[in-house]
């Protein structure tokens, strides 16, 4: 069955091209055709959805899921797009964006935190520090989303989602609700069980420890943000660090070592500031990103007996 003959939705063309927009009934969130990625991914490539929805809210998000289940599509998503690499011919299916699930709910009593999948894990990391509260001081040079980064155990300067999380809720393809644990989630360096899964991180609970000086704690956040700026390349598109760190080393010493700074493919090059880094330095195509990491990984696995494990999520075909 196709969008056009799906009993409830009512297909609306756009004005320009071929592209179509479904309304799903009784929400006033819109399913759209054709849409491009580039500008939702940090990388700033890709290809475009065949049909791509940022839903508002819980209801929103269940109705878009149940629609990809009656038209038969595979579901990808994405949060902030700051960890992905789309291919340039596009997904193929629903893309699902949560940068619109935006909620937070401070508990004084307790020093917890309530937060949405949507919401950009800096701008939560500055609100903590301004109430005093310690604990996220260290993720708010991490440009990703809330959900990306409970996924992902997100982490930086010796610190990870996994040290303060309460819980996770999750939404299975099936529109099920569930709540996990960091035991549950099976966390490690930089994974979780989510990675590869078709569950969605709808909202987590962080256990932080207010009652501090709001100046003290908002001078920490600062300098871990300045210590970033000066150590790693902001200037050009990238999607931050782009392999794990196999211990004891650092896949950015192992690649500087490997003499691959400055190294380019096409529009694609091994940042020079820090070699962990692929910059887009301007019209860099998915496959010139791909072709460049997998080139790194040879040279590295050459010279160190080493197989870096890419941070970055790969989608589509290349």
């Amino acid at each position: 069955m196709t969008s056009s003959q799906h009993p409830n939705p009512i297909p609306i063309p756009e004005t320009a091209g071929d592209r179509q927009i479904i309304y799903l009934p009784g929400t006033k969130c819109a399913i759209k055709s054709q849409v491009p990625l580039a500008s939702l991914t940090s990388f700033r490539v890709g290809g475009p959805a065949q049909w791509y929805v940022a839903p508002q809210n819980l209801a929103e998000l269940q109705a878009s899921l149940e629609w990809s289940r009656s038209e038969g599509l595979a579901v990808t998503l994405i949060g902030a797009g700051s960890n992905l690499l789309v291919s340039d011919r596009g997904l193929p299916g629903l893309v699902i964006g949560t940068r619109h699930l935006r909620y937070s709910r401070f508990d004084l009593g307790t020093g917890q935190l309530t937060v949405a999948a949507g919401e950009p894990l800096p701008r939560i990391a500055w609100q903590v520090a301004e109430l005093g509260w310690q604990g996220l001081e260290w993720a708010v040079g991490i440009p990703g989303s809330v959900g990306g980064a409970v996924v992902m155990n997100a982490g930086a300067h010796k610190s990870c989602v996994a040290d303060i999380l309460v819980s996770a809720q999750v939404l299975s393809p099936s529109g099920q609700l569930e709540t996990l644990t960091p035991d549950q989630l099976s966390y490690s360096y930089r994974t979780s069980i989510l990675q590869g899964s078709q569950r969605l991180v709808t909202q987590a609970i962080f256990q932080l420890q207010p009652g501090a000086d709001p100046q003290q704690v908002l001078a920490t956040t600062t300098e871990h943000l300045e210590q970033r700026r000066r150590t790693q390349p902001y200037h050009l598109p990238s999607c931050g660090s782009v392999f794990r760190n196999p211990l004891p080393y650092t896949a950015g010493w192992l690649i500087e070592q490997s003499g691959l700074k400055g190294y380019q493919i096409g529009a694609a090059q091994v940042a020079q500031r820090h070699a962990n880094f692929i910059l887009n330095c301007g019209g860099a195509k998915a496959n010139d990103i791909w072709q460049l990491i997998r080139y790194v990984q040879h040279q590295v696995e050459q010279r160190w007996s080493l197989l870096l494990e890419p941070e970055v999520k790969t989608i589509g075909e290349f």
